[in-house]
């Protein structure tokens, strides 16, 4: 059990459980495009049903996002250790769409080279992630941050968010998927942060702006990752995603808060 659910009773667990899955869900499909809302992301996850003149890719998106949840939950009450077939296995869920393209693998790296527009001031500038042919080798410097990040013991809040900002920024730094990297990026940094007992951040659609210009902040400071250069070469660069970060934990953590004086208040009239 996560420490966030600690003492709670088992229907107040679940229900905090599914809070969490629907937030966390529809937030961070809905930064990629996703048209559902928070209520009817519920409402498919919960009922099993479709949403009328809503888009079948929608559907698809927030129920594999919720399978990507629970496999989340799955690596963190496992021992072994992340592999490379476990991202494989993660990008299928977050990526449910076939897309019927050798040029558009799912549960495989990315084959073409993939960028962005970064706007800095005045300027449009053309962002390149990691080359595709570095991507395994890459990965696998990931990985190991990831797995030495996993067994620090007893993180603390600062650390904490420390941690999930370094596999966020570094993952979405390589974006070794054709699509879905953010997503990924969401859902498996935060495998620490539950880890070491605290709710996921969930990053607040409505601050989608802000998200995407801290992370370009320091894309732009450090410059395309390769396989010869540093993983994370200047975290001291970091501090206004870290920020970010910090302020979008709020809404999580007001959730634990708001079971634990649910679960309060009922222990209050048991024993009156």
């Amino acid at each position: 059990m996560f420490a966030f659910l600690k003492d709670l009773d088992t229907d107040i667990r679940d229900a905090l459980l599914a809070q969490l899955r629907n937030l966390w869900t529809h937030t961070s499909t809905a930064i990629e495009g996703n048209t559902l809302t928070l209520g009817e992301t519920a409402f498919v996850l919960e009922e099993g049903l479709t949403i009328s003149g809503k888009p079948l890719k929608d559907h698809e998106e927030v129920v594999g996002h919720a399978k990507a949840i629970d496999f989340i939950y799955d690596l963190i009450g496992r021992k072994s250790d992340l592999a490379e077939k476990d991202l494989f296995d993660l990008h299928k869920s977050v990526q449910p769409e076939r897309v019927v393209d050798v040029y558009k693998p799912v549960g495989a790296w990315k084959i073409e080279p993939n960028s962005t527009v970064i706007v800095s001031g005045n300027d449009q500038i053309i962002f390149e992630y990691a080359p595709p042919k570095d991507v395994p080798e890459l990965m696998q410097d990931w990985l190991a941050l990831f797995q030495n990040t996993c067994k620090e013991k007893a993180l603390n809040r600062e650390d904490t968010l420390m941690a999930y900002a370094r596999l966020h920024v570094s993952f979405v730094s390589i974006h070794p998927f054709w699509d879905g990297n953010g997503r990924m990026a969401r859902l498996i940094a935060n495998v620490p942060v539950i880890r070491a007992g605290f709710p996921p951040i969930i990053i607040p659609k409505e601050r989608r702006q802000e998200y995407i210009e801290s992370l370009s902040e320091y894309h732009l400071s450090v410059g395309t990752v390769t396989a010869r250069s540093e993983l994370l070469p200047n975290t001291d660069k970091l501090g206004r995603f870290i920020r970010f970060c910090a302020e979008s934990w709020s809404e999580s953590i007001k959730l634990v808060d708001n079971a634990r004086k649910k679960q309060l208040e009922r222990k209050t009239i048991e024993r009156n």
